[in-house]
C-alpha cells in the first residue's frame, strides 16, 4: 500500500499528524488516547498497515 494511501486513510477517520521522527512519523487518535509510528518508505506493507489501524482502534483500510 503506498505511504500516502495510509495517511488519507488515516486522516479521514480522525487520527492527526503529531511530530516527525528520524525515520518515522507520528500520528495520534485524540478520541481513543492512542499513537502509533508510520515509517516514511514509499511503500508499506499490508500487514504493517493493518496494525496501524489495530493501534489507533480504526478500521482496516
Amino acid at each position: 500500500m503506498k505511504r500516502r494511501d495510509l495517511v488519507r486513510h488515516l486522516e479521514r477517520h480522525g487520527c492527526e499528524f503529531l511530530r516527525e521522527g528520524g525515520n518515522h512519523t507520528v500520528f495520534v487518535n485524540r478520541h481513543t488516547r492512542k499513537s502509533t509510528t508510520v515509517p516514511r518508505h514509499r511503500e508499506v506493507f499490508e500487514m504493517l498497515a493493518r496494525k496501524i489501524c489495530k493501534d489507533l482502534d480504526i478500521p482496516l483500510p
